[in-house]
């Protein structure tokens, strides 16, 4: 086992179990907040978590759980965050513990709601984490994937090359590549888009548009991806990398993409109300999809898709009429 430090995880979800997993594998012990007491219990009586990933099995001995994210994040030098972005508010409304000296990571793919910023940023304005002590974790990685042992590849955006490489060693093992990046606002606001391009991947699915028009869809996403980086944060990137086209590619083509399920859904005549509740789970990019056309606002970049997703969504525009006036504007 690796010399990792004091390990501590905020959020249960199938991302969070998955990390979970990965870093017990390397590092043999955890500090683990889960909100719920009594998922806690069952976790500790049954040996995985009991509502996501449930294939997985953990030595429970070697994780220490609270329900009191204060007690997690006072007994831990890095401490990762996997919530769902819409709920990371609610989340931490109860944290009394500085976080600015701490690691912080994220490998949240989503925007805060009502802040309209990235995670990274939140920590940095709202909670005075130094850009040096904050990393996200992105590319390509389906939870279900890691729970199954299945290469991934992922990229660890840190300013700090030696946090960075920490973190990558931390995360590194027979399944799972890292790669270091400093792009870190720039990877997540990708996180964020890849989950609103598949929503409208999963839209044309749903209205029966074939894998011609995906192609051309896809292919679009990229360059609008790519123009709206340049506007907000213009460094030298490569979008076609995995932390950017990648993460695209499988969050709009995988079967096991939420967000492709959601749109999916949304094309076949269901209400956005509906779709989530049948889903019972949360699409990030249905919450991005209004944060994105928030922000955009200030920068004026031309985003059809964006639009057109968030006009079906928010504003009830047939998916059918809506698409089929996206078509004439994508080349």
């Amino acid at each position: 086992m690796r010399d990792c430090g004091r390990i501590g995880l905020v959020g249960s979800g199938s991302w969070g179990t998955a990390i979970a997993k990965i870093v017990m594998e390397n590092c043999g012990a955890l500090s683990w907040y889960i909100r719920s007491r009594d998922t806690i219990s069952d976790f500790q009586r049954l040996g995985h978590n009991p509502s996501y990933l449930t294939s997985v099995q953990f030595d429970t001995d070697a994780i220490h759980f609270s329900a009191d994210i204060n007690e997690i994040v006072e007994n831990s030098d890095t401490v990762i965050f996997v919530t769902p972005s819409p709920y990371l508010k609610n989340t931490i409304k109860k944290l009394k513990t500085p976080l600015y000296d701490k690691f912080v990571v994220t490998a949240i793919k989503g925007i805060v709601p009502d802040e309209d910023l990235v995670v990274t940023e939140y920590f940095r304005q709202i909670y005075g984490v130094p850009e040096t002590n904050l990393a996200v974790i992105s590319g390509p990685s389906h939870a279900e994937e890691v729970a199954l042992g299945r290469l991934t590849y992922l990229t660890i955006g840190c300013l700090e090359r030696e946090n960075g490489e920490a973190l990558a060693e931390m995360l590194s093992g027979p399944y799972i590549k890292t790669s270091l990046s400093s792009d870190v606002v720039g990877i997540e606001y990708a996180a964020v888009l890849k989950n609103v391009y598949a929503i409208a991947a999963g839209i044309c699915k749903g209205l029966g548009y074939g894998d011609n028009f995906q192609a051309v869809l896809i292919s679009n996403a990229v360059k609008e991806m790519n123009r709206f980086l340049r506007a907000v944060y213009p460094i030298a990137r490569d979008v076609d990398a995995t932390a950017y086209l990648g993460d695209l590619l499988v969050t709009g083509y995988s079967n096991f993409s939420r967000n492709r399920e959601f749109g999916t859904m949304i094309g076949k005549g269901y209400s956005v109300k509906s779709a989530q509740i049948e889903m019972e789970m949360i699409a990030e990019g249905y919450y991005g999809t209004r944060c994105m056309r928030i922000i955009n606002a200030s920068f004026g970049v031309n985003m059809p898709i964006l639009y057109a997703v968030y006009d079906i969504l928010y504003n009830r525009v047939s998916p059918a009429l809506e698409i089929r006036l996206l078509t004439n504007s994508l080349r």
